[in-house]
């Protein structure tokens, strides 16, 4: 298969930049594809977050994957028929079910379940006219250009303690999580995080006796960094900071890691008053299994007794890819920071074939590019660079 463009990772980031490479680039459905092992297109974005109970997103109603910012209102009104409970305060805040059937309008609208092939990319190789894609089927794909839209969430991060194997320990973003129960259980939830915190009101609406453990009090931010990311205010200061050494520290700096938005926090608050869910600012040392008690010994001496131990402790922070980026990074001596990150230009360009978005765009696009708002930014550097392509490719 030779393609013009070949995007590796179908979820939010490359559902959005396939729909803008079709929608304003004026690339040709037969000349896309996107690789994803996913059943369907989004599938990893389904799955985690409908086991946290999420109702609405913490992102405004802007934040999506269609082209025209204004589509999520405008499908809200034209097919859902707007009610009040589809936006929260604050920011508009779209509800889950309202952004998935709007995703569900941009797959169907750009005819992206067409272009979706379900495999895994294992490997890429550059020659002199293409990137030759190996797929897990044996097959290979040569395309013009490649987008590595590659996210972190196939690494859920395990504490050391945690021991893997048992169904009754699982992390809520293990692709295979089956841990949710199905009777009353007394569980305690590991995290800090608004998805912990999602997680334990989940459970504790369902009527099982929670305890949430978290290292630290809950950090209130309302987004996951401070809004001056989104635009100008920060991100001129940003990019014009050339050493990437101070970039990466402006990013960890930046990100409210382990937060909860006041709606959330005020939600915990409520559940803890009522004796609901009980708290635990405290760290775990070790998980014992005894018979069918599982026993979590914190640090303060305390040790909780449960049926089961749901891990909400994020992903690991290294660069996702894994082995396939690894490979194409030594094959293509392509430019990393020193914390293994690509160096890109603004048009998010690794290679004159290879461009990036989502986590591995991070050095140029800020703190926000690993969100829906990454995303978009993303897409807009990517149309650009592909209508400068096709450009080229005419006059040539």
């Amino acid at each position: 298969m030779n393609l013009d463009w070949l995007i590796i990772g179908g979820g939010i980031h490359g559902v959005h930049i396939a729909a803008r490479l079709l929608g304003d680039a004026g690339i040709r459905p037969d000349g896309i594809r996107i690789v994803d092992p996913g059943e369907r297109l989004l599938s990893r974005w389904r799955s985690c977050s409908e086991v946290t109970g999420m109702t609405h997103l913490r992102s405004s109603s802007v934040q999506h994957l269609d082209i025209c910012p204004r589509s999520l209102r405008h499908f809200a009104v034209d097919r859902v028929k707007r009610k009040p409970e589809l936006f929260a305060y604050p920011n508009d805040r779209p509800a889950l079910s309202l952004f998935n059937a709007h995703c569900d309008y941009v797959l169907e609208q750009y005819e992206l379940a067409e272009l979706h092939i379900r495999d895994t990319a294992t490997g890429c190789s550059l020659s002199c006219d293409s990137v030759n894609v190996q797929l897990l089927n044996g097959s290979e794909i040569q395309t013009q250009n490649l987008v590595l839209a590659i996210g972190d969430g196939d690494k859920p991060l395990w504490p050391d303690w945690a021991p893997q194997g048992d169904m009754r320990v699982q992390h809520i973003f293990d692709p295979d999580f089956t841990g949710w129960p199905t009777s009353d259980e007394a569980v305690v939830v590991i995290g800090g995080g608004i998805s912990a915190g999602q997680v334990a009101l989940r459970l504790v609406d369902e009527g099982h006796r929670v305890h949430l453990v978290s290292r630290h009090a809950l950090r209130q931010h309302e987004y996951d960094s401070d809004p001056g990311w989104l635009g100008p205010k920060n991100m001129i200061k940003f990019s014009r900071e050339r050493d990437f050494n101070r970039r990466r520290s402006i990013i960890s700096e930046a990100r409210y890691r382990g937060s909860v938005p006041p709606y959330v926090k005020h939600s915990l608050r409520r559940a803890i008053a009522q004796k609901k869910l009980h708290w635990h600012e405290d760290e775990v040392e070790a998980l014992i299994v005894q018979g069918d008690v599982l026993k979590l010994s914190l640090s303060d001496n305390t040790t909780l007794e449960a049926d089961r131990a749901l891990l909400a402790t994020g992903f690991c922070s290294l660069r996702p890819g894994g082995e396939l980026v690894d490979s194409l990074i030594a094959s293509a001596s392509l430019e990393c920071a020193n914390c293994g990150y690509p160096i890109v230009d603004t048009e998010l360009c690794w290679h004159p074939r290879i461009y990036v978005t989502g986590p591995l765009a991070e050095l140029e696009l800020g703190p926000v590019a690993r969100n829906i708002a990454g995303a978009r930014r993303a897409g807009d550097r990517l149309v650009r660079a592909a209508r400068r392509a096709l450009l080229q490719r005419q006059i040539g």
